[in-house]
């Protein structure tokens, strides 16, 4: 691979976009190196459940006449890019990390999110791992084996879109698109070094409806806030296949990210009231947060005022699994044992149980929403923890038994249905990356961009 190819790996979806304009490089230089990329790192991370390199290169020659013509198709045509395999792929298998999904099917229709990429001009490199069905907070499947972190390959990605955080943070291309039922693009987010985006519920339309309902939500994943605001304009768009879509937004996030944000009102919670966090988290968390303040956003220490809604969540994510996974013709044969317990549990459930879950995360927005009548936007760690060992569901030697337990910051706003965000803020000693998450009122998507944005110029300065 030569220096010049290595160097496209690194840069930003902007960034490329501008050297295809200034003709220092093209779509087919960037989709080579970063198949390159995927070639010499992949068998150690294993991000990519499909890489398709013959497609790509189709795409980035297809991509590079239209630059060569001054006529590029949308905001970031021929920048490469891969999706979870979790959303429908024209032309690809979606085999969701299960075993149980026949591979042998015509596989004709795109999702909106595939969709709205493809009509943008982007190149599609290949697929991302995730567990089976999407249903945990680290990526490891009986599909796809185990992926790992790309700061230390020993350690976890998080997850459910951790293939896709492997991906951006090792360079196998700026940008990907994941999906978050509980914080699946915030913890891998954070684990990784990268910025990862869960707008507000319904702002990214969705097709196939997602059994876990109002808790998912799909979004990007970058290493910029730049190139998450630019990929929000193109996945924004409407779909009518997804009935709880908004109304397309008034303003372009493109637009909006870089705005003033100074005076602000801003909290800032280091533990939600209820969360034991690692000491070392929170110290860098802390100091960020003080900057943060000294830089001129106004920063108050106040907890939301609820308490841990696990048991209401850990019912949602059961009732889900359990609908889903019955429409699987022998799936039990084949499945996760641990997933398998949460289908149980799922079926154990009543309706009265599902209804009063979902009542709790109702009052839970109308908290949240009357303490952002007081601070702007809500500031958190986004994970308590920096990453631990592969291949463990929950931390070893935690005496934890299930995943939303080390997730406590990011389940809850998928409760609510609001926009939330990790930026990479710092290192453990160790070098494990740590995320600060900024949390904003529902629909202010291009708000929590805009503080995003303040805090990677504070920090980058």
């Amino acid at each position: 691979m030569t220096d010049e190819r290595a160097d496209l790996t690194e840069l930003t979806a902007v960034e490329l976009v501008a050297a295809y304009a200034s003709g220092e490089a093209s779509p087919l230089e960037a989709t080579r190196a970063v198949l390159d990329r995927i070639s010499r790192d992949d068998d150690d991370l294993d991000a990519f459940c499909l890489v398709d390199p013959e497609g790509a290169l189709e795409e980035a020659a297809r991509s590079e006449a239209r630059w060569r013509e001054a006529h590029p198709k949308g905001l970031l045509d021929g920048v490469p890019i891969s999706i979870k395999d979790i959303f429908l792929t024209d032309g690809w298998p979606t085999l969701r990390g299960s075993r149980a999904v026949d591979p042998n099917q015509p596989w004709r229709v795109d999702s909106p999110v595939a969709a709205r990429l493809r009509a943008d001009g982007m190149v599609f490199v290949g697929k991302t791992t995730t567990p089976e069905l999407a249903w945990k907070a680290v990526t490891d499947s009986p599909l796809t084996g185990i992926t790992r972190n790309p700061a230390d390959p020993a350690l976890t990605t998080g997850g459910s879109s951790g293939g896709a955080a492997a991906a951006v943070a090792a360079g196998m291309g700026p940008v990907a698109v994941g999906t978050d039922g509980g914080g699946s693009i915030r913890i891998p987010a954070s684990f990784c070094g990268i910025v990862g985006f869960k707008p507000t519920y319904g702002r990214v339309p969705m097709f196939p409806a997602s059994p876990f309902g109002q808790l998912a939500h799909a979004g990007p994943m970058t290493r910029t806030v730049e190139d998450a605001a630019l990929l929000m304009d193109i996945l924004s768009l409407p779909d009518h296949r997804d009935p709880n879509q908004l109304a397309p937004p008034r303003t372009t996030f493109r637009g909006e990210f870089n705005r003033e944000v100074a005076g602000l009102h801003v909290a800032y919670s280091r533990d939600l009231g209820y969360v034991e966090v690692d000491p070392e988290v929170g110290a860098i968390i802390d100091a960020v947060v003080a900057r943060i303040d000294e830089a001129g956003l106004h920063v108050a220490v106040a907890d939301p005022g609820f308490t841990d809604p696990l048991e209401p969540f850990e019912q949602l994510w059961a009732a889900g699994a359990a609908a889903l996974l019955r429409t699987m013709p022998g799936v039990r044969e084949t499945i996760d044992p641990a997933l398998g317990r949460v289908w149980d549990d799922g079926e154990k459930l009543t309706a009265v149980e599902y209804v009063q879950a979902r009542g709790v995360a109702a009052q839970l927005g109308i908290t949240m929403g009357t303490f952002h009548e007081e601070h702007n936007v809500l500031l958190t760690p986004t994970m308590p923890i920096p990453a631990f060992e592969a291949g463990h569901d929950v931390p070893p030697g935690s005496g934890l038994r299930s995943w939303p337990q080390w997730t406590p910051f990011t389940y809850p706003f998928n409760m609510t249905g609001q926009p939330a965000i990790s930026v990479p803020v710092g290192t453990t000693a160790a070098g494990l990356p740590v995320g600060l998450q900024i949390v904003g009122p529902r629909h202010s998507d291009d708000l929590v961009l805009a503080v995003a944005r303040f805090v990677e110029w504070l920090l980058a300065g």
